[in-house]
Formats: structure tokens, C-alpha cells, sequence
């Protein structure tokens, strides 16, 4: 017994820093991304015709690519994809799985570290039920913010969508390659904690909670090629569809 003493040891302190290790990555956020399809399109040559808002991703605030060898299995969602479908399609293949597959390996498997989204179906079928529950579509359509070949002023934008959902939300636009006396729509976040409450995309987490966080980690998160965050001062295009 003496011998296997310090063994035992040995083996509780690989497993408690093992512990502390993962805990560390686990996710505080949740950040639900919907794009404009006409913005993605115009900037990633692509073609759409279609008018609304959809998913471009369900992505976890810490890690990236969690699991490798945690394949992503079309049938496991297969009563989900006609929904996946309209509202998260692959803008550059619609008949394609590739970018669910992408979306799954980068940033659902990380997801996957909170029991609530512990599988592929819990995964996709969270990310569809807030997206149909958020609306942002039918909301921005409700207070007149509609594509135009007008342009909005970017706190009128923020302030609907901060106004309605109690939250303040993240706003990326493009720059228009002809014109710099605008920016161009194209991408909204809204962030969710881990009970999947509304919470402001840039919120503080609680140095209480994690002493060795403080601010949140840089988001290994994806964004729409050429955006950033939207300029309050320049006024937004939103682009109607073509």
C-alpha cells in the first residue's frame, strides 16, 4: 500500500488539473448570429434570393474545434432539416450539409460541453427554437427597418433591437467597395447565458464566478468575410434583395 501511495496521489492531481483545465473553456456565452443574406452574398459572391434573416451560427464565447473525432451525422437531425433548411441554409450549396458539418465540428462540439446542448440535436434544435423565438426578422420589419434604397441611422438600428430585446446586442457591417459614405448591413448578434436568458453581448463576467477570467475570452467565433463592428457616425444600407 505504501508503494502505491504516492501513485494514487499522482493519478487525483492529473485528474484535478485535468478538471480545472476544461473547466477553464467552458462557455459562458452563447451568441446566436444572423446574417442578411444579400450582404453575405455580396461580399462572398454567392447568389440569394432569399428575404429574411437567417442563422449563420450558434457559437459558444470559449474554445474552438473541442472534439475532433466527434463527426457531424446528418440523420441525427434528420426531423430538424427542413427547418435547417430555410432558416440556417448554406448560402453557397443549399443542397449542401458542408456548412452544418463546419458549424457543428468548429463550434458545437465546443457547445457541447454544457449538458444542454450535449448532442448534435439538443445542438441545432436550441439554436432553431431561439431563432424562431427572437423573430428578429418580424421585429425589424415591425418598426419600419426594412431593406431600402434608403439609408438608416445606425443608433436608430441598435436602439430598436436594444429597446425590444433588453440587451444590447452586436451590429457588423461591410463597407460599401463603391461608395464610403455608407456601410452596409450584414450581420446581428444576440447573446444568451448558460440558462439561456438574454444578456448583453459585451457583458462583464462575474471575477467571482471565475477570478481567472475577468473579461470574457476573445471569441473564437466566426464573422462575415469583410465585417466589423458597424460605425455609429456613418449611416447603415440596408440591401434590399436582388
Amino acid at each position: 500500500m505504501r508503494l502505491c501511495y504516492p501513485l494514487l496521489i499522482c493519478l487525483v492531481l492529473t485528474m484535478s488539473s485535468s478538471f480545472i483545465i476544461s473547466s477553464k473553456h467552458m462557455w459562458t456565452k452563447m451568441i446566436l448570429t444572423h446574417h442578411w443574406p444579400t450582404t453575405f452574398c455580396s461580399m462572398e459572391h454567392c447568389q440569394s434570393n432569399i428575404s429574411q434573416w437567417t442563422l449563420h451560427g450558434f457559437w459558444p464565447d470559449g474554445g474552438a474545434f473541442c472534439n475532433s473525432s466527434w463527426h457531424f451525422n446528418s440523420s441525427e437531425i434528420e426531423d430538424l432539416l427542413p427547418d435547417m433548411k430555410t432558416s440556417w441554409p448554406d448560402l453557397f450549396d443549399p443542397l449542401s450539409n458542408e456548412f452544418w458539418k463546419y458549424e457543428w465540428k468548429k463550434h458545437g462540439t465546443c457547445a457541447a460541453k454544457a449538458i444542454s446542448l450535449n448532442s448534435q440535436h439538443k445542438y441545432f434544435s436550441k439554436a432553431l427554437d431561439l431563432y424562431h423565438t427572437l423573430d428578429l426578422d418580424s421585429i425589424l420589419k415591425k418598426f419600419s427597418i426594412t431593406p431600402s434604397p434608403q439609408y438608416y441611422n445606425f443608433s436608430y438600428i441598435e436602439g430598436v433591437i436594444e429597446n425590444f430585446y433588453h440587451v444590447k446586442p452586436k451590429i457588423q457591417c461591410g463597407q460599401s467597395t463603391k461608395n464610403d459614405s455608407f456601410q452596409v448591413l450584414g450581420q446581428i448578434e444576440l447573446c444568451f447565458n448558460s440558462s439561456f436568458t438574454l444578456m448583453d453581448c459585451e457583458k462583464q463576467v462575474s471575477m467571482e464566478s471565475d477570478p481567472d477570467r475577468g473579461w470574457d475570452y476573445p471569441m473564437n467565433v466566426d464573422k462575415g468575410s469583410g465585417l466589423s463592428m458597424c460605425n455609429p457616425d456613418v449611416p447603415v444600407y440596408y440591401p434590399p434583395v436582388e
